[in-house]
């Protein structure tokens, strides 16, 4: 949104400029996707009931290794942060580079090895959840929040409504898929 609004051209005509009308369609789609989150926020709250208050040596042993994970990625994200500042930097002095490399694909810069890095993190985390759960409707919803992020990071390498599209669907498809497991919690609790 910030990029768009450097590029806007404040007229009488604004639905008629694509930068101003792209910038209309950020703000949108910026207010859509906060109160998005404030939804799957609320859906992610655990709920105090007596049964759900059980928790078994499986569950600690799967969060203790989402913390051993969590912490490995530490410096691997420090490293990879780096790594991407370094080379756009020394891109910056090398006039070739700086001609194909620009402010609009500033995404490239770190955002797309870093979803990369999370999908492979998921993956591994959903991969290692089968060996403490098997219960399906769980199962579906770490798939589910999987699939969210793979929409996050297919947004980084479109433009326009698309970009704004896969981003609003992921959140929406992670909200839904959570609704729907809080509603096999209940029926089973």
């Amino acid at each position: 949104m910030f990029k768009d609004l450097s590029e806007l051209k404040l007229s009488t005509n604004w639905f008629e400029i694509k930068n101003d009308l792209q910038f209309t369609f950020d703000i949108i789609a910026s207010v859509v996707m906060f109160y998005l989150l404030y939804l799957f926020y609320n859906q992610s709250k655990p709920k105090h009931s007596e049964t759900q208050k059980v928790i078994t040596s499986n569950i600690d042993g799967f969060i203790t290794l989402k913390k051993v994970i969590a912490a490995s990625l530490v410096p691997i994200l420090v490293i990879i942060a780096t790594y991407s500042l370094s080379n756009w930097t020394f891109s910056l002095f090398n006039l070739d580079a700086m001609i194909k490399t620009s402010f609009k694909d500033i995404n490239n810069i770190f955002f797309d090895e870093f979803f990369t890095l999370l999908i492979v993190v998921d993956v591994i985390l959903l991969l290692a959840s089968f060996y403490y759960t098997d219960k399906f409707h769980k199962v579906i919803r770490n798939s589910g929040f999987i699939i969210s992020t793979i929409l996050i990071r297919l947004s980084f390498s479109v433009t326009g409504l698309l970009n704004i599209g896969l981003i609003i669907g992921a959140i929406v498809f992670g909200l839904l898929i959570l609704m729907i497991h809080n509603k096999f919690e209940e029926e089973l609790s």
